[in-house]
């Protein structure tokens, strides 16, 4: 199975089409007024024009009030949501799009019972961080930890960088796994080399194994 890979935390075009030509399957911009990362509308949608064909685009929400993110659809043309706060099920589907859920592996709660509260989910996401924080630390957390089923695909976070993704894949056999600070020369503002080094690495511990 070959594992997708979401680049988060794009703040230029530039970046995002250099990712893109890197050949990600997604890109994420983030709405969470509280991140480095923050993207206006207008700055997404000079982003979302930038990318070519077929190149995910995910929204990152964290507790946003629901109008606040009806302006954001009303406005920049994503294809998936990503909820990373403590939004309910039912906030989580009120928008009428594909959504990822993120669960807070720094948490201490269990994942099984944490993901059976959104079973329309399209995936979910393990990342280091607590409840009410939007992740983006840099921070992994204990892979063995990740269970083998949650009841959908499941995304990889919480500092992924070149030098540990190999393993990280090895040990979770994730669906995709999503970089943000691990291919950043400052918050928000991406490395060209680092990027490429991530996919590179990606697509080389790919090639190790058949699953």
């Amino acid at each position: 199975m070959r594992t997708r890979i979401k680049i988060c935390g794009l703040t230029r075009p530039d970046d995002a089409l250099a990712a893109a030509r890197l050949g990600v399957d997604a890109v994420g911009l983030v709405f969470y007024e509280r991140s480095p990362r923050r993207l206006s509308p207008r700055a997404a949608c000079d982003i979302v024009a930038a990318l070519p064909p077929f190149v995910t685009v995910v929204g990152l929400f964290l507790d946003a009030p629901a109008a606040m993110v009806d302006d954001v659809l009303a406005s920049v043309a994503l294809d998936l949501l990503q909820f990373h706060g403590a939004e309910g099920q039912a906030y989580c589907a009120r928008f009428h799009r594909p959504y990822i859920k993120a669960l807070p592996m720094g948490a201490g709660i269990d994942p099984a019972t944490y993901a059976r509260a959104y079973p329309d989910a399209a995936g979910f996401l393990l990342d280091s961080n607590r409840i009410g924080q939007a992740g983006g630390s840099g921070r992994t957390f204990d892979w063995e930890l990740v269970p083998r089923a949650l009841g959908g695909p499941i995304v990889l976070a919480g500092g992924l960088h070149a030098g540990n993704v190999a393993p990280a894949i090895q040990a979770t056999r994730p669906w995709a796994v999503d970089v943000s600070s691990g291919v950043e020369a400052a918050p928000g503002v991406k490395d060209p080399e680092l990027m490429n080094a991530f996919v590179s690495e990606v697509a080389r511990v790919q090639g190790c194994y058949v699953g």
